[in-house]
């Protein structure tokens, strides 16, 4: 029996290894027909979410598991992460969301005290966002077969221009609307105990919803946008490379980090285009109205930046590829592979 006869934490970082197993398992097994329902978007385009069309109007409907360690964090918990990550989803995909259901499976032995914490943490986000929990399911697993806790969260929203990222073209400008990697950051320096040697430093974990009156004013030259979780920013434009047959180029200055972040990472080797950002949105414009977009993003209380645009590959070897541009030239963005602390498995 050989590795690919094995599932590996690899293939839950949202990269080419889930992709080609879901492919193998899942994705090559059905055809076109039953990847989606009629008129609507589904697993053929692999978005953050699908949607289904109910007359003149377009259901956007997100599905995701949050499992992390430690559930409670600097700067939220698996609460404000199951909720924000379901609502971003919706976001990035131009959909007002208008209900939430979730599935709470603790392993036994569970505390209580903490399990109330991390329920409040969901409410208390979902009332502020006045978004209403429709529903959901508690389990309990024997002691041993579960790592604490897994929340699973259901979104549905209503767009009235679906964002779907297939629509990326030469000329296009990519905008980062807030400093990346804080969230990787912050759970690494949990899971290593370092926490106290990082003075400041917190996830970006947030809900996205003040992007909302900016897509919808822009939604006709928006043509892609994302949440760069697993896998970081990195994985997101290596993605839309890939599927649109393009070259992206990022200029690695323009790309906001909080300096802590930054050195942190760099400290331990690692490269924050591959860390997870659980607050940020990346969003692929036409070139005529980027400026205007970041600026307006800015008023919003946004730190946005455009950090880089699209282009028609210059040579085959760089089709479908991420090129970074940095003060000693340019290197390709490859995605990170091997264990890289994702927040979703």
């Amino acid at each position: 029996m050989n590795s690919k006869d094995r599932i590996s934490l690899v293939h839950g970082f949202g990269g080419k290894e889930t992709y080609e197993l879901l492919d193998r398992i899942i994705f090559s097994k059905l055809p076109l027909n039953l990847k989606r329902v009629e008129g609507g978007v589904g697993l053929e385009v692999l978005d953050d979410g699908a949607v289904i069309k109910f007359g003149d109007k377009n259901v956007v409907i997100t599905l995701d598991s949050y499992t992390i360690k430690p559930v409670i964090f600097p700067g939220g918990s698996i609460g404000t992460l199951a909720v924000s990550g379901t609502v971003n989803d919706l976001v990035v995909m131009g959909a007002q969301p208008i209900a939430f259901a979730d599935s709470v499976v603790v392993e036994e032995g569970f505390d209580v005290g903490l399990l109330n914490k991390v329920v409040d943490d969901m409410l208390k986000l979902l009332m502020e966002l006045r978004i209403p929990l429709i529903g959901g399911d508690f389990k309990v697993m024997p002691k041993g077969s579960l790592d604490g806790m897994v929340i699973t969260s259901v979104g549905i929203g209503v767009a009235r221009n679906p964002i779907i990222d297939i629509n990326i073209t030469p000329g296009d400008r990519i905008i980062v609307t807030d400093p990346i990697a804080s969230h990787g950051a912050v759970i690494l320096a949990a899971q290593l105990g370092m926490l106290d040697k990082l003075e400041g430093i917190r996830s970006d974990v947030k809900p996205l919803i003040g992007i909302l009156p900016v897509i919808d004013k822009y939604s006709d030259y928006i043509h892609a946008a994302r949440d760069p979780t697993r896998g970081g920013l990195a994985a997101i434009l290596n993605e839309w490379a890939r599927q649109t047959n393009v070259t992206i180029v990022i200029e690695r200055e323009k790309i906001p980090i909080e300096d802590n972040v930054r050195d942190f990472l760099e400290a331990m080797g690692i490269d924050p285009l591959t860390m997870a950002s659980e607050g940020v949105a990346v969003i692929a414009v036409a070139d005529t109205y980027a400026d205007d977009i970041a600026k307006d993003l800015r008023s919003r209380g946004f730190r946005a930046s455009v950090v880089g645009y699209v282009e028609k590959p210059r040579n085959e070897f760089l089709r479908g590829k991420v090129v970074a541009i940095t003060e000693i030239g340019g290197r390709v963005v490859v995605e990170a592979r091997g264990y890289n602390l994702p927040r979703i498995c």
